[in-house]
């Protein structure tokens, strides 16, 4: 069976990771999100999230919140 080339690349590539990230500015539905590396990028869905709110972040949206203490682990390829 005949498969599309391009269908078969993206499965090649990997998922997007899903992140924990620290809430440090609100602005509407858009917050800006520092991860534990020291990354700063923007997600939308802060819903009743306040600022210094630990959540789950994937893609630039906001999955979720993360439990407060969670260890850091970091793996270096």
């Amino acid at each position: 069976m005949s498969r599309n080339p391009y269908s078969v690349f993206l499965e090649l590539l990997p998922a997007t990771p899903l992140q924990i990230a620290t809430v440090t500015a609100i602005d509407g539905d858009i917050a800006r999100l520092v991860l534990p590396g020291g990354g700063v990028l923007t997600a939308r869905g802060v819903g009743d999230r306040a600022i210094g709110a630990e959540v789950f972040v994937r893609d630039g949206v906001i999955e979720g919140d993360a439990p407060a203490g969670m260890p850091l682990v970091q793996f270096e390829i």
